[in-house]
């Protein structure tokens, strides 16, 4: 019998001893005590060079949401989302590596490699992005915030084995391939899918993506690109539910603006001065103190060392803004930025992703 079928029959049989129906989590932490015991040679784990898929997802600003939320409540979330996530990753077969706070790293390939490893990793993505609208929707129900999740997945060769000490050890896989699935993440946003060069290629015949974003990520000398998926067609049809617009991963920031209103397109003589919070290539997050009308457009003069001087004028459209204290929280889109200035932001923000 196959290494993954006999897995899977001795986790069923010790559900049926116990009397009991095993969590997805209680399932994943056997799976992977299983897979250690069964590769284990006499002497320890003989540590072997592995062709795998990694799935790589994680929880767009969570740590942040968390800050509102008593612990009891943000492990109740996780825990419901934990267990959803397992039973679809199951479902296609694939490995829990591990549980990194919010994040869950997923192998396809490692205690047995398929020809269709990819295949059902890229299935398992999407059918996980599906997922979270049923999701959200429970959370909605308990009062709970909504969740968005991004996902990175490359295909490439890693080192398997024990790692740590006669204190702590487990079985994982490490390299330049699992290095560049957890950068590949970080560029994505909620809802997206994001998949490496070499994943693509080999999943061309079956899967829909958009053009490719071409961004420099730690660890390499030149730009790599990354493409998001769009649908699978294996096993069946499947399409990645659209959150939301996207053009661009975004950061955290912290920095002064001043701007001004525009009416009929000439720029006010009064200027009010706010503070961004989030920046994306074509768009940001302020605080300002002010209310501004949705749709109505502002001249906005950042004060930061990205730009070539002390500031650059860009002009914007307001998407929407909501109440926050004393201030009001404004998201807009860029509809006027010259060349440099683009490129001055996608180079800072390319940067700072790089570095997480």
């Amino acid at each position: 019998m196959k290494q993954a079928e006999e897995i899977e029959r001795i986790i069923d049989t010790v559900g049926k001893t116990l009397q009991t129906q095993l969590s997805p989590i209680e399932r994943s932490r056997l799976h992977q005590a299983l897979i250690k015991s069964l590769d284990t040679p006499e002497g320890g784990v003989r540590p072997e060079t592995k062709q795998v898929t990694i799935l790589l997802s994680d929880l767009r600003g969570f740590t942040a949401l968390s800050e509102h939320y008593q612990p009891d409540v943000v492990i109740e979330i996780l825990n419901f989302y934990f267990s959803r996530m397992c039973e679809i990753i199951f479902r296609f077969g694939g490995t829990i590596d591990k549980f990194m706070g919010d994040s869950i790293m997923a192998l396809f390939g490692l205690s047995e490699q398929r020809d269709d490893d990819l295949e059902r990793a890229i299935a398992c993505a999407v059918e996980m992005q599906r997922s979270m609208q049923s999701i959200n929707s429970e959370n909605i129900q308990h009062g709970h915030p909504r969740l968005f999740m991004g996902i990175g997945i490359n295909t490439g060769e890693v080192v398997a084995g024990n790692l740590g000490s006669e204190l702590h050890h487990e079985y994982t896989v490490i390299g330049d391939e699992v290095n560049l699935a957890s950068r590949i993440e970080a560029y994505s946003l909620r809802g997206q899918i994001l998949l490496s060069e070499h994943s693509r290629e080999l999943a061309k015949e079956f899967i829909e993506c958009e053009k490719p974003n071409q961004v420099l990520v730690k660890g390499k000398q030149i730009p790599v690109n990354l493409y998001e998926l769009i649908s699978t067609n294996r096993p069946r049809f499947l399409e990645v539910p659209r959150v939301e617009s996207r053009k661009s991963p975004r950061i955290e920031v912290d920095f002064p603006l001043t701007f001004q209103t525009l009416k009929n397109k000439t720029v006010s003589d009064t200027s009010y001065g706010g503070r961004a919070i989030d920046l994306s290539y074509y768009g940001l997050q302020a605080r300002l103190p002010i209310e501004l009308q949705t749709l109505s457009d502002i001249r906005i003069t950042l004060y930061t060392s990205m730009m070539s001087e002390q500031s650059s004028h860009i002009y914007a459209k307001i998407l929407d803004n909501e109440k926050n204290g004393e201030d009001w929280l404004c998201r807009m889109e860029f509809t006027g930025i010259d060349e440099a200035g683009q490129s001055a932001i996608k180079r800072y923000i390319d940067q700072a992703v790089s570095r997480r």
